[in-house]
């Protein structure tokens, strides 16, 4: 087939993921050492924001200067995601997930030693680097490992490790940072992904799924993204990433602001927000992606969507207090907790196995340009309109991405066998689809 003539896929290939010598404790352990590694990722990104100030005192340096330290690392993560989704469907996931964790583990380790602002900026960049091979490895594995009947239920557990992050990783880091200093909570999440790089080399296999097989360069790999997205389903999702991120980005940033200018809550209580909101979504993230096997994808991705646009239109006008805000966040963030889980599971399933790193390190990389652009829209919309527009503009962002996935989302239903074929998009598969493996654990 040339490449012109393939089709869109609407089914996974993994024929065989699970193996009968998988037993449930092994099911557990590789999960477990996915959600180490996303608890880990999550917890070092979201501590620098918390300690900026310990750095700024430590480091004596600017405050103008210290956003450099999550731009630097957002950039290489996007840069070296792209990088490793070729890469990983060429090697296998499981190669990548042991280089991510053990680079960053050694990397998180190396920041003991950042005694200048400039050695800190460096070794933001090569965890952004690090973080950028994991990324979308993490769910591509899982798409790899876990039959799309069961692959819901698994993300949604692997997912929770970034709810934990924000529950525990952040008071845990912020507390380590001020007792003994900023380098510290850098170096304990280096030491849990080292754990975590541990258990995927003892535990971890690598799924006997289709690898491409084409030579990896830099022009193959700019040729797969291009034909990705030239198929329409493949390109609708990476435009809801797109849209689902800048809808956070353009709400999350100055609500904590608007709470304390215009609302009167304390520092202390904005804390509180974040755990409140950390708890509810590590409570509806395994619910709902195990519910999204049962009733389908695109149901749970729209209801989110809608309780999201529900939860920031009435924002500015029901929050008044430490109690209406506590409620309308924990609100926002089991929707975003809702979609998490639904919609990469139905992502993964719109290629070949051979082009799940490519589909997944796209969007993640897609998705962090959204977040960033929301993020740098944010702060201009909220001087001219107040909070009021930042969540309208969250609100249509995310009434759009409801659309992408009503309209230009396929909802597979189940894995199929796909042919042998290294070409970017295989044609559409016709063949029944087949039960899940019953030994796969609940």
């Amino acid at each position: 087939m040339e490449q012109g003539d393939a089709k869109l896929f609407v089914g996974p290939t993994n024929t065989n993921t699970l193996l009968p010598t998988h037993s449930s404790a092994r099911v557990g352990l590789v999960l477990f050492a996915l959600w180490l590694m996303v608890f880990a990722a999550a917890s070092q990104i979201m501590i620098v924001s918390p300690i900026l100030p310990d750095i700024a005192r430590e480091l004596n340096v600017e405050t103008g200067r210290l956003g450099s330290l999550i731009s630097v690392y957002a950039i290489m993560l996007g840069i070296f995601s792209l990088v490793a989704g070729p890469v990983s469907d060429r090697l296998g996931r499981r190669i990548i997930l042991l280089a991510g964790t053990l680079s960053m583990g050694v990397v998180l380790l190396l920041h003991g030693l950042a005694h200048s602002f400039w050695v800190l900026l460096g070794m933001r960049m090569l965890a952004g680097a690090a973080g950028g091979l994991l990324s979308g490895a993490a769910v591509a594995y899982v798409g790899d490992f876990f039959p799309y009947e069961r692959r819901g239920w698994a993300n949604g557990w692997v997912m929770s490790g970034i709810a934990l992050g924000q529950v525990l990783g952040i008071p845990a880091g912020k507390i380590l940072a001020t007792q003994l200093g900023f380098e510290w909570p850098f170096v304990a999440y280096g030491f849990v992904m080292l754990l975590a790089g541990f258990l995927t080399w003892r535990f971890v296999p690598q799924p006997d799924v289709q690898l491409a097989k084409d030579r990896v360069t830099f022009g193959g790999a700019f040729r797969s993204y291009r034909a990705l997205l030239a198929q329409p389903a493949p390109r609708a999702a990476v435009v809801g990433y797109a849209l689902m991120f800048l809808a956070i980005g353009l709400f999350i940033p100055y609500f904590p602001l608007w709470l304390e200018n215009e609302i009167g809550l304390s520092g202390n209580a904005i804390a509180g927000l974040f755990l409140v909101g950390g708890l509810a979504n590590l409570a509806t993230g395994p619910m709902a992606g195990k519910l999204s096997d049962r009733v389908g994808r695109k149901p749970l991705v729209v209801a989110s969507c809608v309780l999201f646009a529900v939860a920031l239109l009435s924002t500015p006008y029901v929050v008044t207090g430490l109690v209406t805000a506590y409620v309308f966040f924990a609100l926002a963030m089991v929707s975003v907790a809702m979609r998490i889980a639904p919609l990469q599971s139905l992502v993964s399933a719109l290629v070949p196995d051979s082009q799940r790193g490519v589909m997944m390190s796209g969007a993640v990389s897609v998705g962090q340009v959204g977040m960033a652009t929301g993020a740098g829209l944010a702060g201009l919309i909220y001087a001219t309109f107040g909070i009021g527009g930042n969540t309208v503009g969250a609100t249509v962002a995310v009434a759009l991405m409801a659309v992408v996935v009503v309209y230009f989302l396929p909802e597979p239903k189940g894995d199929t066998p796909g042919p042998p074929t290294h070409t970017p998009i295989p044609p559409v598969e016709t063949s029944e689809s087949r039960p899940a493996p019953s030994h796969v654990a609940a």
